[in-house]
């Protein structure tokens, strides 16, 4: 089969498969481009600092008490937006779901966001890097595929826990594997549940707090890593097991 024709075959493959339109993929990445734009144009993140939500606390309380569903449907949507597309600001908006619901409310909250913006930026990687990323390095990668997609929940529960790990390139490069999108929103809601309760948790002591530094600890950091490796016990016995059996 000549190249030309091995090109036609593919081409007829994508289309009856419904692989994603070059149409539809630039709207994506415009869409992205111009949200990440905005935010900087508009100098966005002078709003997103410990010392701005300080500054509008009571504004904030008052609002929150007067239009509580409003802005929890507020608070979660723009949020979800943030994480979406990986723009600063996630510690704030955490601290202030906390501050503003409470928190165990403030956590849930804050779970319904990150894990929604995490699933869109998810799927946003999919269906526009995946399918080249598989063609370029298909032959590489297959193993690597095999041995996530087995262990997806464990490896996920464990990036998710482990600070060393950004929450962005988590959403990102997991998109370029073959996990299930159950699999992935099932264990990033259950593995952000952690580092969410520990900033909502701060976000109630908010006047005494003078840097984000003094919430993310060693300490804390260190329970993190400690929770991350321990989901990982399931993987190290099947491969254990399966070498004595």
């Amino acid at each position: 089969m000549n190249a030309s024709a091995h090109e036609t075959v593919v081409t007829k493959h994508e289309a009856i498969t419904g692989a994603p339109s070059p149409v539809g993929k630039v709207i994506v990445v415009g869409l992205f481009m111009l949200a990440v734009g905005a935010f900087f144009y508009f100098d966005l993140k002078q709003y997103l600092s410990l010392e701005a939500l300080k500054a509008n606390r009571d504004s904030l309380l008052s609002y929150a008490d007067t239009h509580y569903i409003t802005a929890v449907l507020a608070y979660i949507l723009v949020y979800s937006v943030q994480t979406a597309f990986s723009l600063p600001g996630a510690a704030i908006f955490t601290l202030a779901g906390g501050f503003l619901f409470g928190s165990f409310v403030g956590t849930l909250y804050v779970n319904v966001a990150a894990t929604s913006g995490a699933t869109l930026a998810f799927l946003a990687a999919r269906y526009l890097l995946r399918d080249w990323v598989e063609r370029k390095f298909g032959d590489r990668l297959g193993p690597i595929q095999e041995g996530f997609a087995k262990n997806a929940f464990s490896y996920l529960i464990t990036l998710r826990l482990v600070p060393l790990f950004p929450f962005f390139l988590v959403n990102m490069v997991s998109g370029l594997t073959r996990v299930r999108l159950g699999t992935y929103v099932t264990a990033t809601a259950v593995g952000i549940i952690p580092g969410s309760f520990v900033f909502a948790n701060a976000g109630r002591q908010l006047g005494t707090i003078s840097s984000l530094g003094e919430i993310a600890s060693q300490r804390v950091l260190g329970a993190f890593a400690l929770l991350g490796l321990l989901a990982l016990i399931p993987i190290v016995y099947r491969k254990f097991a399966g070498k004595t059996a």
